[in-house]
């Protein structure tokens, strides 16, 4: 996995913190929280724009996104289990990986992934 795909799945790491911030955010410094986990999730999926096209970026981005803030309110905050839920994160989790796979990536003078 490049340095690109690193960027990525931090971007979802931070964007799970900030959805999650939105609903349970209760006082002054879990706001603050929640906007630097935006302004971190935006920044790195930048970073990651740079060399590998958009619509791959934000498909993955917000594939992990969600399927993360989904499981994080099942585990975390009791949110009801259901298998159908189950499937279809699995199924999301299937079309992320897909779009990995057949993503090209900018190559440097030499030919090599950069």
């Amino acid at each position: 996995m490049n340095r690109d795909w690193t960027f990525i799945l931090g971007a979802a790491f931070f964007e799970i913190l900030w959805v999650i911030g939105l609903k349970h955010s209760s006082n002054w410094e879990t706001w603050v929280g929640t906007i630097i986990a935006i302004f971190i999730s935006t920044y790195l999926l930048i970073c990651a724009t740079n060399r590998l096209p958009v619509s791959s970026v934000y498909a993955v981005f917000t594939g992990i996104g969600t399927m993360g803030t989904v499981l994080a309110e099942i585990i975390v905050f009791e949110e009801p289990f259901s298998w159908i839920k189950l499937f279809l994160i699995l199924l999301l989790l299937a079309g992320v990986f897909g779009l990995k796979m057949v993503t090209n990536e900018v190559s440097d003078e030499k030919g090599e992934a950069v």
